[in-house]
């Protein structure tokens, strides 16, 4: 029985398929893919589809894809019925909030904005801070956000930090780590449970090998 996988356009796609390469799987018609969206495994009864993060929950949850790979941001701002059975420890960053210095962001009284792309996250954050929060949905770059005085401060991924730093902001504490995970439809998995718990090992036993050879 064949499984359909949708994967994260992108960087995480490479990380990914690099990870399939280590366990024997045929991805060469992922790396010379031109403008084909529906790629076929050389070696293994798998089918691969490329889509932007958001859209991956929605072909798994859908199930229209067995098996999706996204990053744990999505499925915290998205929320998601299928399973999540596998973190791949790739794409690794953090949720942070950050603000202008001057701000004292998380010393404030009342009534504070935060920019972000993810509200959900955000509002949850502040919810559990016991902070009176209202959240600016934005899409391009939030750091302009508090540096045009719109928000007080800032929810966003942070990887280096650099981009803050570089805009005269700073990080005042981290929400949550996050990376890419392997989620899988509800019914897939009570249909297919032998090949996707295979194909949740192979990638588990790339997890472990790096984990081992980074002790």
């Amino acid at each position: 029985m064949s499984l359909s996988i949708a994967l994260t356009k992108g960087r995480l796609e490479k990380k990914t398929i690099e990870m399939l390469d280590q366990v024997g799987y045929g991805t060469q018609n992922l790396k010379t893919k031109g403008r084909t969206l529906v790629f076929e495994d050389t070696l293994k009864p798998v089918q691969y589809f490329l889509a932007k993060s958001n859209d991956v929950l929605t072909y798994v949850d859908h199930g229209v894809a067995d098996i999706g790979i996204v990053g744990k941001d999505t499925l915290m701002e998205r929320g998601s019925t299928a399973y999540e059975l596998l973190d791949l420890e790739i794409g690794k960053c953090r949720f942070c909030v950050a603000s202008l210095p001057e701000k004292k962001l998380l010393k404030k009284t009342g009534h504070i904005k935060i920019g972000t792309k993810y509200p959900r996250v955000a509002r949850e954050y502040f919810l559990k801070q016991g902070i009176d929060v209202e959240v600016i949905k934005i899409e391009g770059s939030v750091e302009l956000a508090p540096i045009l005085g719109l928000a007080d401060g800032i929810v966003d991924i942070v990887e280096t930090g650099t981009t803050l730093k570089e805009n005269g902001l700073v990080l005042l504490d981290t929400v949550c780590d996050i990376s890419a995970r392997v989620i899988v439809n509800k019914a897939s998995y009570k249909l297919k449970r032998e090949e996707v718990l295979q194909f949740v090992q192979d990638l588990e036993s790339v997890v472990k090998l790096r984990a081992d050879k980074n002790r």
